[in-house]
């Protein structure tokens, strides 16, 4: 499950980033994750669960995390037509063709968090 190492990885961001400003303690950590980001929400969410039980860096166990899903869209170069894939290689529904573009849904980062001194 490569999304603890992905859960750590953001702590530490968020941890440093907050030291930087001043910041004791992160209230919320708001992330987007594509749906072809290969990143599992339930299994992010799992892991920050289990680093929050730690309270590691700045986080403790009232810090909440917030998911968002970014769409998967894609666009055909042949067609101009936009639908949703199902993997990031997309075969356009209408003139099945491959030649399409992604122009959303594989994002993943944090967007944002909250916290206070």
């Amino acid at each position: 499950m490569h999304e603890m190492s992905l859960m750590s990885e953001i702590i530490q961001a968020v941890s440093a980033d907050a030291q930087t400003r001043g910041i004791k303690r992160v209230e919320r950590i708001d992330v987007i994750a594509g749906e072809l980001s290969n990143v599992l929400p339930d299994a992010l969410e799992l892991a920050f669960f289990y680093f929050q039980k730690q309270g590691i860096h700045c986080i403790d166990e009232s810090t909440t995390l917030r998911i968002s899903t970014e769409p998967a869209i894609a666009r055909c170069e042949e067609c101009q037509l936009e639908f949703k894939p199902d993997y990031r290689i997309a075969l356009c529904s209408k003139c099945m063709r491959t030649s399409c573009v992604l122009l959303s849904g594989e994002t993943f980062k944090v967007e944002s968090y909250e916290g206070s001194e």
